[in-house]
C-alpha cells in the first residue's frame, strides 16, 4: 500500500509557516503599540505641565500699581508735588539763628507802686470823703501823676459810689510817703467804707 505523505507535509509546511507569520504580524503589531504607549505618555505629561505653568505664571503676575491710582485718595497732590513738599532723605533742618534776639518788656510805673495803708474820714459837713494813706514806690525811678480810685460802701458791704483822684505830687525811688486827709470827692451819707487803689503813674 502506497501512502502519499508528501502533500501532507508540504501542507504542514504551509500551515506552520503562514501560523509564524500570523504571531510575528499579531505579536509584532502589539509591540510596537507597547512601545509607542510610553512616549505618548511622556509628550502628553509635559505638554500638561507647559501648559499649566503658563496659567500659573499668568494668574501671578498682577499689572504694575500707576499714579494715578496710588494718589487715588489724594488726587490733587501729584507725585512731584508731593516730593517738593517732603524734604528730601539726609538733609538737615533749616538751622535755627544762634543767638535769637531777647525782648524784654518794661514794667509799667504805676507796677512798683503800693498802698501800704490807708484810711478815710468824713469832712465838710459829712458830705466829703477825705483819704489818708501811705504810698510805697518801689522802682528805680522817682515817679508823680500817680492815679488813685476809691470805692464807697454801706455797712452790709454794698456798693454806693466810686471816686477817683490824681496826685500831681512826686514820690521819689526807693521811698514811701503819706498823703493825710486827701480829698477824694464828694460821697453818700450813708458811705461806711472805703477801698482805694492805684491805677496809673507816670515816670520822671
Amino acid at each position: 500500500m502506497t501512502v502519499n505523505v508528501r502533500p501532507f507535509a508540504i501542507g504542514s509546511i504551509s500551515l506552520i509557516g503562514f501560523d509564524a507569520r500570523l504571531r510575528r504580524s499579531i505579536f509584532g503589531s502589539a509591540g510596537a503599540k507597547l512601545v509607542l504607549l510610553p512616549a505618548i505618555a511622556i509628550a502628553g505629561c509635559v505638554a500638561w505641565m507647559m501648559l499649566s505653568g503658563s496659567r500659573d505664571a499668568e494668574g501671578q503676575s498682577a499689572p504694575a500699581a500707576s499714579p494715578v491710582v496710588e494718589n487715588a485718595t489724594n488726587p490733587t497732590v501729584t507725585p512731584t508735588e508731593a516730593n517738593l513738599a517732603r524734604p528730601a532723605e539726609g538733609t538737615a533742618p533749616p538751622e535755627t539763628p544762634a543767638s535769637a534776639e531777647v525782648f524784654t518788656v518794661e514794667r509799667a510805673p504805676v507796677d512798683g507802686l503800693k498802698i501800704s495803708s490807708q484810711s478815710w474820714r468824713r469832712g465838710g459837713l459829712g458830705s466829703k470823703a477825705l483819704v489818708t494813706f501811705t504810698l510805697r514806690n518801689g522802682n528805680d525811678y522817682a515817679v508823680k501823676d500817680v492815679e488813685l480810685a476809691c470805692v464807697f460802701t454801706r455797712r452790709d458791704g454794698s456798693h454806693l459810689t466810686d471816686r477817683k483822684r490824681t496826685i500831681h505830687d512826686t514820690v521819689t525811688m526807693k521811698s514811701q510817703r503819706t498823703f493825710a486827709r486827701m480829698h477824694v470827692g464828694f460821697v453818700n451819707v450813708h458811705a461806711d467804707k472805703a477801698k482805694c487803689s492805684l491805677l496809673a503813674a507816670s515816670r520822671l
